[in-house]
């Protein structure tokens, strides 16, 4: 049985970007390395049951499905082949950034995406953090792209390993230099500019909703180019979920979007009570 080329991907980069992260660490985490590992390791693993080896091969079968598609745009035989492989990447990003977004603004949908921000630090790791369920809606909504667009399946095999790439390469607790990180962030969505979108603060949240490209959140305005205060002044994770050691436990991360707010309003009280010392 040949391995997806996404997988490989998502192996190799694990590795150099956890070494990344060990040689330009961006700063400590606030909690126990091994317990936020096993954490993130537990949802993965479950994630990977119920979506993520469908997610990895289902992409293509759909794309070779609709191959032939009268509906389909990027299938159009005047179409030249190298602008439909670009065109892949550019649509199948915006789709996944309109996800995003749409995660950010539906109720429903936010209860499962708070899983994600609810990571008191971000690293390697947090790029896995994912609700199951919210990985079976993610996984809908890209399949839906490729069954209305009709890309070339070896163009969606491309994106899917780019797409991985990215997945971690974003979260990774590491540091570029100013003067990379300045011109890479012009074609390309960097960590730091990531990390704001993962900040406490709501309005930083909302900004920031790219996947690979930063051009649509320059695009619609939702750009954010740096947290307020600075870097150093970034706090990631949501108010008022207890302590960071709490949120990384499976149970918390599997329940969370069935729990109400009333669940957190006296860790949130306490919190706000710090903050007005």
């Amino acid at each position: 049985m040949n391995l997806h080329p996404y997988w490989i991907v998502l192996a190799v980069t694990f590795l150099v970007i956890g070494e990344w992260e060990t040689r330009a660490r961006w700063r400590p985490l606030n909690v126990r390395e091994k317990r936020r590992w096993l954490g993130h390791s537990a949802l993965t693993g479950l994630g990977l049951v119920l979506a993520w080896s469908l997610a990895r091969v289902m992409p293509v079968a759909v794309a070779a499905l609709v191959a032939r598609s009268p509906h389909g745009f990027l299938n159009r035989a005047w179409l030249p082949e190298p602008l439909a492989w670009v065109l892949t990447l550019l649509l199948l990003d915006l789709a996944r950034y309109l996800m995003h977004y749409a995660h950010h603004h539906i109720p429903v949908l936010w209860r499962l995406h708070k899983v994600h921000h609810s990571d008191p630090d971000v690293d390697l790791s947090t790029g896995l953090r994912t609700h199951p369920l919210d990985s079976l809606v993610l996984l809908a909504g890209h399949l839906t792209a490729i069954a209305l667009l009709a890309p070339p399946a070896g163009a969606v095999v491309l994106v899917e390993c780019i797409f991985a790439f990215q997945s971690l390469f974003t979260h990774a607790n590491a540091r570029l230099p100013e003067w990379i990180e300045t011109r890479l962030r012009r074609v390309v969505v960097t960590p730091d500019m990531h990390r704001i979108h993962h900040s406490s603060r709501e309005e930083e949240q909302a900004g920031n909703f790219g996947d690979v490209l930063p051009w649509w959140d320059r695009l619609f305005r939702t750009y954010i180019a740096a947290p307020e205060g600075g870097a150093a002044a970034l706090v990631p994770g949501l108010r008022g979920l207890g302590t960071g050691d709490d949120r990384l436990s499976l149970r918390f991360m599997l329940s969370l979007p069935f729990r109400s707010e009333g669940d957190f309003s006296e860790t949130r009280d306490r919190q706000v009570q710090v903050e007005r010392q």
